[in-house]
């Protein structure tokens, strides 16, 4: 098994509380308002939201539907860190045994924010076109927060 680490930064014009807010605390609700085409549902299915909790997202690519499923690692409201575990769902299956993602949000000089991640993805021995898909989930996970942000901006 291989680890890759990757990083992510996204700068966005509304504060890092609204962001993590609308991003983290209210991602049930929010993710699929903002992104119908690609999320159907996210509930918790185990847990109070805290560490320890189990989320299941349920996403449609095409006409295909999937999921995955991700453990909360850390959750803190007041630094606004959000960390969290992907360990089950199609997005794994013959690629990674599971994926590792540290996510903050920071406020900027302008009064803005900056979206902060990194992740380690746990490659299956085997598995060839890692980075690929690492920056195709880059181009989603960018589109989400600006979409994230267009609503909460909107609302």
């Amino acid at each position: 098994m291989a680890v890759i680490t990757d990083q992510l930064e996204v700068k966005c014009a509304l504060p890092a509380a609204k962001m993590f807010k609308g991003f983290v605390l209210e991602a049930d609700d929010v993710f699929p308002k903002v992104m119908p085409q690609a999320i159907k549902k996210a509930e918790l299915i185990e847990g109070d939201g805290g560490p320890g909790s189990i989320r299941k997202v349920s996403l449609l690519e095409g006409d295909k539907p999937t999921y995955m499923k991700h453990k909360i690692d850390a959750l803190d409201k007041e630094s606004l860190l959000f960390c969290y575990t992907i360990f089950e769902g199609n997005m794994l299956e013959n690629k990674f045994e599971k994926i590792v993602y540290e996510t903050k949000w920071e406020s900027s000089p302008d009064g803005g924010s900056i979206f902060k991640s990194t992740a380690k993805f746990y490659t299956l021995p085997g598995f060839e076109g890692a980075e690929n898909l690492i920056n195709t989930g880059k181009e989603k996970a960018i589109g989400m927060i600006k979409a994230v942000e267009a609503y909460l901006h909107a609302n």
